[in-house]
């Protein structure tokens, strides 16, 4: 039943305009807001995959990785986004913390953790 439906997901934040403004002009994607639905912004990422962004009065942040962005090179993605005032979280993962720059570097792929402003935490990583 379900195979055939073309499935998206989303995520609550507590101020849709402060979202629209940080995914569409700090990260760069694309941003649409609904005209009927107040508040409701969706994000269109590349292969035609839609995630829907709501406001929610009693948002909290998400405790895990909500969004992760494959890049080709971290170090390039993490000085970029660091230069549009992007702070990356620091973590101990196993004993093995992020380097000074905030990239994992202890197994698997390298990957970096950071923020939005509904608190919801994103990564990048490196393909």
């Amino acid at each position: 039943m379900l195979h055939k439906s073309k499935a998206f997901t989303g995520f609550s934040v507590d101020d849709s305009k402060k979202a629209k403004k940080f995914y569409g002009e700090i990260l760069g994607l694309e941003v649409e807001e609904d005209p009927e639905m107040e508040g409701i912004v969706t994000l269109k990422i590349t292969g035609g995959t839609s995630i829907l962004i709501y406001p929610k009065e009693n948002h909290e942040p998400a405790t895990f990785t909500i969004l992760n962005f494959p890049v080709p090179d971290i170090e390039k993605a993490v000085e970029e986004l660091s230069k549009k005032g992007i702070q990356f979280e620091h973590y101990v993962i196993d004993g093995t913390p992020t380097d000074e720059k905030g990239i994992f570097r202890g197994g698997g792929p390298l990957i970096a953790w950071f923020k939005d402003p509904a608190g919801n935490i994103l990564s990048v990583l490196e393909e």
